[in-house]
């Protein structure tokens, strides 16, 4: 009599647990509503998003890898895009403050941000300042902190290689001028591949045991706790909101930072959360739990328990996606007419 009693209690309490739970239909249609989009499994699909203006070309994409990795952009010659934004690093750097031109620690101690998955951001830079990636690339080129490389600097090194110019010719046409826009279009031309397809994408496609139940359950969590009202969209995050909104920063000390003119700042990607550590835009916190809690507290006026920051960092593993397999380029050697790095 016991052990049925306790066996129907035990099924009472199963039953209990599922009800309060969305099945898998019902949980993907609250994400959806809830702003959360999957990545386009359908190549067609997915570049009517990364490519609406038919940039992407395979000799564009090669070219733009390898000057992507090109230590000669910057004024040392010693410092690539690859290197606060490194591609087998989650596509960050791995310290609190981007370090650049002569060991300059970023002067307002700004965090680099994630370059997969950038595509999706309807803004870059933290504080929004560049529509997309092709105008972002001519940022951290030419400020003193980072490469410090003036734009002429940038185009006289790319022509006094003979084999870059023929590759441009190659990628374009004959005619195509190789200035300081081509070149960084081409960079952004290549940073629109870095996308990241990941479990929750295949979930929110209709594979419903593509999570477990834990997951789906840290899912639920992180839509009704609130969340998804800025991390939504493709990327989860990537638009542009105020922060602190609710409560005070518990970092707002490091670095001088504010956001843009009105205090908005560009929300960060979630993909491959687990990967970009140090969080927030000064790289203050370690921690991925520590930083659910302190996002909640700043911008939804919610204590987040330990358990439920548990559940949703559970959740949040999941958005760790397959990541493009990325060939090391060989890069054009230098000629009598490089101009010579530069340490000053």
């Amino acid at each position: 009599m016991k052990i049925q009693g306790l066996l129907t209690l035990s099924l009472i309490g199963t039953a209990l647990l599922f009800a309060e739970a969305p099945q898998n239909s019902d949980l993907i249609s609250k994400a959806q509503k809830a702003g959360l989009k999957a990545i386009p499994q359908n190549k067609k699909e997915l570049y009517n998003v990364i490519d609406p203006k038919g940039m992407i070309t395979d000799k564009r994409v090669e070219l733009g890898k390898k000057l992507y990795f090109e230590p000669r952009l910057s004024k040392s010659g010693i410092i690539s895009c690859n290197t606060c934004h490194n591609l087998g690093l989650g596509g960050t750097d791995g310290v609190p403050a981007a370090i650049g031109h002569n060991w300059t620690t970023n002067p307002h101690h700004l965090n680099s941000p994630t370059v997969y998955n950038a595509v999706f951001n309807s803004n870059q830079f933290w504080d929004g300042r560049s529509p997309d990636l092709e105008d972002q690339a001519k940022g951290p080129m030419q400020a003193a902190p980072e490469m410090a490389s003036p734009s002429t600097l940038v185009v006289e090194r790319v022509q006094s290689m003979p084999k870059y110019v023929a590759a441009f010719k190659d990628a374009y046409d004959e005619k195509v001028k190789v200035d300081f826009d081509t070149i960084t279009k081409t960079i952004g031309i290549f940073e629109r591949t870095l996308v990241t397809p990941s479990r929750f994408d295949d979930f929110m496609s209709g594979h419903s045991d593509a999570l477990t139940d834990a997951e789906k359950e840290g899912l639920n969590t992180f839509i009704d706790m609130g969340c998804a009202s800025c991390h939504n969209g493709i990327g989860l995050g990537g638009g542009m909101q105020p922060f602190p909104l609710v409560g005070k920063y518990k970092y707002a000390d490091i670095g001088d930072f504010k956001g843009d003119k009105n205090g908005m700042v560009k929300v960060p990607t979630l993909r491959n959360i687990t990967e970009t550590a140090p969080y927030f835009h000064n790289g203050a916190i370690w921690s991925l739990k520590e930083a659910v809690q302190e996002m909640g507290r700043t911008q939804l006026g919610k204590d987040i328990s330990d358990a439920d920051a548990a559940k949703i960092v559970t959740f949040l593993k999941t958005l760790k996606g397959k990541k493009p397999v990325i060939t090391y380029p060989q890069l054009p050697e230098s000629t009598e007419n490089t101009p010579k790095p530069d340490s000053k």
